[in-house]
């Protein structure tokens, strides 16, 4: 019920040297709610559901998910989202580059994206 990104993009030597630390600034549910160190990525479900079949149980699940990087500057953020792709495209499919955006409050920075991926039970 939940895409593997964490595993995927945790096992990515890339992603670790800018999200990594003492543990992958990868959060789930969009939200992050621990001390802010930036950059870090959320990601969330948007939308999901099983393959049925009428002779059987789904034998896979397939989700949508939207991502979010945040970051002090605009190149840090491309730097992390283009990290974040490439561990994720070997095994899933971008199917939106999102907002780029400056938060008015935290005046940081913003770079959303899509993945469409189907997980095997």
């Amino acid at each position: 019920m939940i895409a593997p990104i964490f595993s995927v993009c945790a096992s990515s030597p890339v992603v670790n040297a800018l999200l990594g630390g003492d543990r992958l600034r990868l959060y789930p549910f969009g939200l992050q709610d621990d001390d802010v160190t930036y950059p870090y990525a959320v990601w969330q479900n948007i939308s999901g559901e099983p393959e049925n079949y009428l002779s059987q149980r789904p034998d896979a699940d397939a989700f949508s998910l939207q991502v979010d990087v945040y970051a002090d500057t605009p190149d840090e953020a491309i730097a992390v989202a283009a990290a974040l792709r490439d561990a994720i495209e070997s095994h899933a499919h971008i199917t939106r580059w999102g907002d780029q955006t400056r938060d008015s409050e935290t005046k940081r920075y913003r770079y959303s994206f899509d993945v469409d991926w189907i997980v095997l039970r």
